[in-house]
């Protein structure tokens, strides 16, 4: 049997949490303490006490989506990861998991990332739409005519599961691509409460602000593979991780097409550290046949 560990990305916060992990475990503590320290705010005040809106900022979601799923993978005896993979945001975790970045390397880079993309999207108004009911075929090619007729920007941006697809891109872009996409007999083609056209070209700003960090960070030999979201295979090669990295802000998140790639190399069981249990649920439609638990 082999064990794939994947984590969450942005969307999986809710107030409280970690609290528990606090409260209880020594370890947790002085996780959460050096959390504290490396980002010079108490962000473990914001995640225990905070509101939905406190947590939907970006600079505290993802830091602290990260850190949750740091210490539930850590508080946990289950063997070394076979392979390991993340949504988005949870690429950076996957790394730590598997020995690539160090936790406090990963804290940083997800901070700066944060902040580009905060940033970027204050450069560019953007959104995100969810498209239901479509093959992934079809959206490409609805979102390739409009882009193509129309100049605005708007790509397919998350293949979650089968008949699951984020778009992004521009406003307008966007809003013309729903409105096709419905006609085309989408169930739903909903705009999405984000701030911006995150996995899109309009992310560059972004890219470029975190590709110098990461080419400035340390890398290490990984454990176990990473199945990284642009390429959805698994990756050993400290270079290619450091590229794939840079290229997933402007690039898709190709989640149902790395965990076929994990099942296709011998995963059956898949475990999710973090918060929430998105990514099981994505799993399980993705392919029945694996097990799937989560650790939250």
């Amino acid at each position: 049997m082999k064990n794939a560990f994947v984590f969450p990305g942005q969307g999986a916060q809710y107030p409280g949490m970690g609290k528990s992990y606090y409260d209880n475990s020594s370890f947790a503590k002085r996780i959460f303490e050096q959390a504290n320290e490396l980002l010079g705010f108490r962000i473990s005040d914001v995640m225990f006490n905070g509101t939905e809106e406190d947590l939907k900022q970006t600079r505290i979601t993802q830091p602290a989506i990260f850190l949750h799923s740091i210490i539930a993978f850590r508080s946990i005896d289950a063997g070394r990861p076979d392979m390991v993979a993340g949504h988005s945001l949870g690429e950076f975790t996957a790394l730590v998991a598997n020995g690539t970045l160090s936790f406090e390397s990963g804290l940083q880079l997800v901070t700066l990332r944060a902040q580009a993309m905060q940033k970027a999207c204050e450069l560019n108004p953007s959104t995100m739409a969810a498209v239901l009911g479509l093959s992934d075929e079809k959206v490409e090619e609805i979102c390739a005519q409009v882009s193509q007729e129309s100049g605005e920007v708007v790509v397919p941006a998350n293949y979650n599961c089968p008949g699951q697809l984020v778009i992004s891109g521009s406003l307008k872009g966007v809003e013309t691509a729903c409105e096709q996409l419905r006609a085309a007999g989408a169930k739903r083609a909903l705009i999405l409460p984000v701030g911006g056209a995150f996995h899109s070209p309009l992310m560059e700003p972004a890219r470029q602000d975190l590709q110098e960090a990461i080419e400035a960070t340390t890398f290490h030999a990984p454990a176990c593979p990473v199945y990284q979201n642009v390429v959805a295979k698994g990756v050993i090669d400290r270079d290619e991780i450091k590229q794939n990295l840079i290229n997933q802000l402007t690039g898709a998140v190709k989640w149902t097409q790395c965990v076929q790639a994990m099942i296709a190399d011998g995963a059956n069981k898949f475990i999710e550290a973090g918060p929430g249990k998105v990514l099981q649920g994505l799993i399980a439609k993705i392919d029945k046949s694996v097990q799937t638990e989560g650790v939250s």
